[in-house]
């Protein structure tokens, strides 16, 4: 794809319920869809939910988003049990990301004409969160993103909440969708060595965050942090999430989480990129470290400073967006 070209990402967050073919029936309807490309799909048995990543340009990819929602209403799981509603098959959110060559503004627009054509076509609710949207009710936003669906009917009968679009009452299969456009976010864990105790991970997070200790500013505006601990590896992280990026810098984050980890006792030894990542911040991130001052020596510092490579093997070919929509519209 030519750079020339608007870039939108779209993340979809996707119950496909306990088949397994529903996940490849989804990518098979994306592929017939030209210059839309599923980037990366991230699943989670245990909630039977997967994260896809869309990207291309903005038409192709907002009728991919329509086509998620196509095959959802037409591949509904004959094993779902209809009378616990706490999981129901559907797009519980689809949410726009400018990337490059195009405002949030316009994306707005295109959100809304998606918003009505979804409503109208699946009979489903469907809420806005964008800044157009009616005073979406928060709370229910969140409940929807969970794939919560407890006690969503009454709060659609209520007047807690409305949807922008579409019917009062939750669909028997869809259920309701949040319709979503933000600025880029990057989430990314910094990874705390084997041993440190949470009373640590939950300091250094309050330390970093725009949010600081008991209403404090932190040193980062801009940057959401806690301490979690990960099942898989049982350590402790600091869960990031940056939602200014153009303003809080990659390397300054995590060589200050190293200097204040060092301070309460423990240490840092990486970090951990979830998802794809506009190569703009890693280039960033790895300018002042770069003797080179190409585009691949930034992006090698920066895989180096960070650490990126601290839990698994990390191939930043296959993690910076650009470079794998290069990929995927050269197939």
């Amino acid at each position: 794809m030519s750079k020339s070209h608007p870039i939108v990402e779209c993340i979809a967050q996707v119950s496909v319920g306990r088949d397994s073919e529903n996940l490849r029936g989804l990518a098979a309807a994306l592929s017939s869809i030209p210059d839309c490309y599923l980037l990366r799909q991230d699943t989670h048995p245990d909630t039977q939910q997967a994260v896809l990543t869309l990207a291309g340009q903005p038409d192709a990819v907002f009728a991919g988003a329509y086509q998620l929602y196509a095959y959802a209403a037409l591949h509904p799981d004959p094993q779902q049990d209809q009378a616990d509603d706490s999981r129901i098959d559907a797009v519980t959110v689809c949410q726009f990301v400018p990337i490059s060559g195009v405002k949030e503004k316009d994306l707005m627009a295109q959100a809304q004409v998606l918003a009505q054509r979804v409503a109208q076509d699946f009979h489903l609710p469907v809420f806005l969160d964008v800044q157009s949207a009616a005073s979406p009710d928060q709370k229910v936003l969140a409940d929807i993103r969970r794939g919560a669906y407890q006690g969503l009917a009454e709060k659609l009968r209520g007047s807690v909440a409305q949807p922008d679009y579409g019917p009062a009452l939750p669909h028997p299969q869809l259920g309701a969708t949040v319709i979503a456009v933000h600025p880029f976010h990057i989430a990314w864990n910094i990874n705390l060595a084997p041993g440190a105790s949470p009373e640590q991970a939950h300091t250094l997070a309050a330390k970093l965050s725009g949010n600081g200790p008991e209403g404090t500013p932190g040193l980062f505006p801009g940057l959401m942090a806690t301490g979690e601990r990960t099942a898989p590896n049982d350590r402790w992280q600091i869960s990031c999430d940056l939602i200014n990026p153009d303003k809080t810098d990659l390397a300054r984050v995590y060589l200050t989480a190293v200097n204040l980890a060092t301070g309460l006792g423990t240490r840092v030894t990486g970090s951990e990129l979830l998802g794809l990542i506009p190569e703009k911040y890693l280039r960033k991130a790895g300018k002042s470290f770069s003797f080179d001052g190409d585009r691949e020596g930034e992006i090698e510092a920066a895989v180096t400073i960070l650490g990126l490579g601290d839990l698994a093997p990390f191939n930043w070919r296959e993690r910076v967006l650009e470079e794998v929509l290069r990929s995927a519209s050269a197939d």
